[in-house]
């Protein structure tokens, strides 16, 4: 296994290396204005909505959807099936995947297991790669989250969802191969049961966790990643080996969204539950005040940062590094985040400007996959494919 110091030599390298692929170096641009509704060169498309029908039996749920995007899904399998190959080209490791990996890693908690048993057969895709692709979601999410309070209280909820780092840069086009990939496998869900909506979200197709969500009128959150020493490979590999008492960050999510009935329930559940992976949970409510950044290890909370607009703190705002430490010189997402937030002000915050904010680099930058707009009150729920033009910073 690397050692920590060799990691952060590669991680290092790759840096330099993109940067100079991109011929210009990492930058950031004055706070975009006017970027909404989503339109121009930053703005690939919509993202289509599925219903997700929570009465049929967990093998059926998804049938419709990976209908649609099983070419899709077998493209981005197939990239990462490459990236590991590369590193160990004997197919060794895609074997233990597919031969394996549902027997390693045992029994999954609640539908999960059978809804990617069902996902698989409908995809012809092995079980053990539709296992990786849902795992996978546990290391690379590198998002930027804001709640924001407006001056009557009124909160919004906006993400940005960068993902694919690390897995494939392609140098004619100056893009993350997987990051490119995910795009068209980009939905938004309506998880209903009797015909009523339980839950709405934002998601990739063949991943039955959640990263984006909100419960109309209650509340919404996301998630990102925590990095850290102690992360979630270690979580993984105690599974494998038979510890498992903590929880799929991505599935704790979709199950918070699906039971739970308030802020304060969700808050509890999210501050006390044992995960796999360190993680940020980003949690609105419905009213002044309701709005928090959860960091989280993999055994217990290490901070709850709150919305105190009395005090005026109005937004929180969250990327991939905490937030009484330094972000990493190569990725400071939240300073131009905070420095457009604070220019926005409160009177003017909504979804508008927060779309702008979201829009401006290295906020916006080649690992952003989509932009989410969330209004828990009114039930608003957006989310836009993204492009960043060069020059543009990798991540």
């Amino acid at each position: 296994m690397l050692g920590w110091d060799r990691l952060t030599f590669v991680f290092l390298s790759v840096a330099v290396t993109c940067a100079v692929a991109q011929h210009a170096p990492p930058w950031t641009e004055d706070c975009r204005k006017s970027t909404y509704p989503p339109s121009g060169p930053t703005y690939r498309g919509p993202v289509p909505w599925y219903t997700i029908n929570l009465d049929l039996p967990p093998y059926k749920r998804w049938h419709e959807l990976m209908v649609d995007k099983a070419p899709a899904l077998k493209v981005i399998v197939n990239s990462l099936k490459n990236v590991v190959n590369a590193f160990v080209p004997s197919g060794k490791i895609m074997q233990i995947v597919d031969q394996k990996l549902p027997g390693l890693l045992g029994n999954f908690p609640g539908p999960y297991e059978e809804e990617m048993k069902g996902i698989a057969a409908v995809t012809n895709i092995p079980l053990g790669e539709i296992i990786s692709f849902n795992i996978f979601y546990e290391f690379f999410t590198i998002c930027t989250s804001i709640i924001a309070e407006d001056k009557e209280g009124h909160l919004l909820h906006g993400r940005n969802m960068d993902f694919g780092i690390f897995l494939g840069w392609n140098a004619n086009n100056n893009t993350w191969v997987v990051t490119e990939e995910l795009k068209p496998l980009t939905v938004n869900l309506d998880f209903q049961r009797n015909n009523q909506t339980v839950f709405k979200a934002s998601s990739f197709a063949g991943y039955v966790g959640m990263l984006t969500g909100f419960k109309p009128g209650l509340f919404s959150l996301t998630l990102n990643e925590r990095f850290s020493t102690n992360g979630g490979y270690i979580g993984v590999l105690e599974w494998i080996l038979g510890k498992k008492d903590a929880k799929w960050t991505g599935f704790i999510l979709r199950s918070v969204l699906e039971n739970s009935t308030s802020y304060e329930e969700a808050k509890n559940i999210l501050t006390k539950t044992k995960i796999l992976a360190p993680a940020y949970f980003i949690l609105g409510g419905n009213k002044s005040g309701e709005g928090c950044v959860i960091t989280r290890d993999r055994t217990r909370s290490l901070d709850i940062y709150e919305l105190d607009p009395k005090q005026g703190r109005w937004y929180v705002l969250q990327t991939n590094y905490d937030r009484w430490k330094n972000p990493f010189f190569l990725d400071d997402r939240r300073t131009p985040a905070k420095m457009c937030l604070n220019r926005t002000t409160q009177e003017n915050i909504s979804f508008a400007t927060m779309y702008d904010v979201l829009s401006t680099k290295p906020v916006l930058n080649k690992l952003t996959v989509y932009t989410t707009l969330i209004d828990v009150t009114k039930g608003h729920f957006e989310t836009y494919l993204r492009d960043c033009p060069d020059p543009c910073i990798g991540w």
